[in-house]
């Protein structure tokens, strides 16, 4: 017999049960909120990488993601200067401490997001030159690329809580409540996937309006 391990203040009679009388459907709950949660990480790792596809706008998210050492510690690039927008198509960059100028233009070059650093001893400025139509489609297919990792990572993630739940139902959960949990498991598949061209659409519009 298949009996359930002894844990103190359980019944004798129901330490005895069948295992598949004793599962419940928290074990298939766990598996859902554990694909949500991973597949809402994996959105929001596509909503960080479509902030570095510039449209050719000014904006300080474009240095989101971007950090360096200070002090012995790893600190995004807004921890240690002030950053502004000039207008459309400038940024301003003006570290607290004026040591940081290196550091800061270099990690911008080395973050590799399109743009030269322009380092007058005083502040940090990134211009952004006018976008051709044919960097636009380029920066068009560099985010849809990021929304296909971003659907294979929520697939895979998919995959993994189906294959959990099938699991369950060999170790003797009912068909039934599988099922359910398997459908549960697919409309929050459905919902991220929906969530992803949604983001995708928005960057598209955002790249493309001139």
């Amino acid at each position: 017999m298949n009996c359930r391990p002894i844990s103190f203040g359980c019944p004798l009679l129901y330490l005895l049960l069948p295992k598949q009388q004793y599962m419940t459907t928290e074990d298939l709950e766990l598996i859902l909120m554990e694909s949500e949660s991973s597949m809402e990480k994996a959105i929001a790792h596509l909503e960080t990488e479509l902030t570095k596809v510039r449209a050719g706008k000014a904006t300080p998210s474009m240095l989101d993601g971007i950090g360096l050492e200070y002090y012995g510690n790893h600190v995004p690039i807004s921890q240690v200067a002030n950053i502004s927008v000039m207008d459309a198509r400038t940024i301003s960059i003006q570290p607290w401490e004026k040591n940081m100028l290196g550091p800061v233009e270099k990690a911008i070059l080395q973050a590799n997001i399109g743009v030269t650093p322009s380092n007058d001893g005083n502040f940090i400025r990134i211009f952004l030159p006018p976008l051709t139509e044919e960097r636009r489609k380029e920066l068009v297919k560099r985010a849809n690329g990021e929304g296909e990792h971003a659907k294979v990572a929520v697939r895979n993630i998919r995959r993994d809580g189906i294959e959990k739940i099938k699991k369950l139902q060999k170790d003797g959960l009912s068909e039934d409540a599988c099922k359910d949990g398997e459908g549960n498991v697919q409309t929050a598949t459905d919902k991220a996937i929906a969530l992803i061209d949604k983001h995708l659409a928005a960057k598209e519009k955002d790249i493309m309006t001139v």
